[in-house]
């Protein structure tokens, strides 16, 4: 029974991208369904960890233990969740940063080490959010 479950929360996590493809094929921005495909894999990690969750009586033993390994795992969820959304912006940031450096040096070679920096510091957002998930495994 469970293993039906994890393949239809699997299928229902990446059906948006069957989507994205379809939309992309036909000329139209595949940009609303990698959205839906965001908000649907974070909704199933939600649900799916909501899951194990009820109908069993512990020993209170057992009950600290279980309780230490759910914090444990929300620290481990709060390290990927830093990790990956500074990523995320870091990639936006470094797209935009990146381009318009190109375009600068373009037109005007002098301005390389002004648009180099600026690149850099954009891509400095991606390393913060691994430092703050270093911070959080050493606490865990």
């Amino acid at each position: 029974m469970e293993i039906m479950i994890v393949t239809i929360l699997a299928a229902l996590a990446f059906s948006p991208l069957l989507l994205a493809y379809r939309r992309r094929q036909s000329g139209r921005s595949p940009k609303g369904a990698i959205i839906v495909n965001i908000v649907a894999v974070f909704a199933l990690c939600l649900l799916t960890t909501g899951m194990g969750i009820g109908g069993h009586v512990m020993a209170a033993a057992e009950q600290e233990a279980a309780a230490a390994a759910s914090s444990a795992g929300w620290g481990y969820l709060a390290m990927a969740l830093s990790t990956g959304l500074a990523c995320i912006g870091g990639g936006v940031a470094v797209a935009s940063a990146a381009s318009s450096a190109i375009g600068a040096i373009s037109e005007n070679d002098k301005v390389f080490g002004k648009a180099l920096i600026f690149v850099a510091l954009a891509e400095g957002i991606a390393i913060y959010g691994m430092l703050v998930s270093i911070l959080i495994m050493l606490r865990l």
